[in-house]
């Protein structure tokens, strides 16, 4: 299926690895330009330079170092060389989850860290890129949030409520004035994929039950009916479809991903 994207300017939170490197692959392979983010200079480098090889040089791949929660980092990522400034077609957040704990060890200072990441940060890019994207009538916001945004986890309350947050913030702001104008914002809700992210809550969990961790991980996977955690590539092809053009009568959603473990029926 032609997504119909081919050409078009994304930007990519997280890029360098994980949910956000399928994402970045995906549009890419779909002839999407590229500018990608994320703190680690010298690993994103290489996720560069091995998408540039994969692509076979076809679109255009920008690496930026910075850490995008920062107003100084956005700036960067604004003014990059060869970038496509403030008018980017795409934009896909995704900032690292704060870390797992007790919400009694919480103090006031990593409540505000959490929300400045995952809610206040995603916020920021939508208000900078969104009425341009209007302007010209066409444009795909996807925030990368969690499927604890359905069905929290204990030990992640301080992604529970800053990614609650932002979930509330995009149901009024993707039915505004912008949606009449070819503008989409939607959530993609990841269940349990086999990234650094489940890598580093696993160990409070199985610490939590009296699991060793390689316990804890066949446990959960058997508790999926798909039978396995997920992987960034099968990832990156969902987020690649609410970027299309056939995904123009999707927004205000949250789209869960998670091979079948939440159980609710809405």
């Amino acid at each position: 299926m032609d997504l119909g994207i081919a050409g078009k300017w994304a930007l990519v939170g997280g890029a360098s690895k994980g949910l956000g490197w399928g994402c970045a692959r995906a549009l890419a392979l779909e002839g999407v330009n590229v500018v990608m983010v994320a703190r680690g200079a010298e690993v994103l480098n290489k996720a560069v330079d091995d998408l540039r090889v994969e692509t076979g040089g076809k679109v255009q791949l920008i690496g930026v170092a910075v850490d995008i929660t920062t107003e100084a980092g956005r700036e960067a990522i604004w003014n990059v060389a060869g970038g496509p400034g403030k008018d980017y077609d795409i934009v896909v957040t995704n900032a690292g989850g704060p870390p797992p704990g007790d919400f009694r060890d919480w103090d006031r200072e990593a409540w505000l860290k959490a929300i400045d990441g995952n809610m206040l940060t995603p916020i920021e890019l939508i208000k900078a890129t969104v009425d341009r994207m209007a302007a010209r009538g066409f444009g795909r916001i996807v925030n990368i949030t969690s499927s604890a945004v359905k069905a929290p986890i204990d030990v992640l309350g301080l992604s529970n409520g800053a990614r609650s947050g932002l979930t509330g913030f995009v149901a009024g702001a993707s039915r505004s004035a912008i949606a009449a104008k070819g503008v989409t914002i939607n959530n993609l809700l990841p269940g349990k994929f086999d990234t650094d992210r489940i890598r580093s809550t696993l160990p409070a969990m199985a610490q939590k039950q009296g699991k060793t961790v390689e316990e804890l991980r066949v446990i959960q996977q058997a508790q999926i009916p798909a039978g396995r955690y997920g992987n960034p590539q099968e990832f990156g092809a969902i987020c690649a479809f609410l970027c299309s053009q056939h995904a123009a009568y999707m927004t205000g959603q949250n789209v869960l991903a998670d091979g079948g473990s939440y159980a609710g029926t809405y």
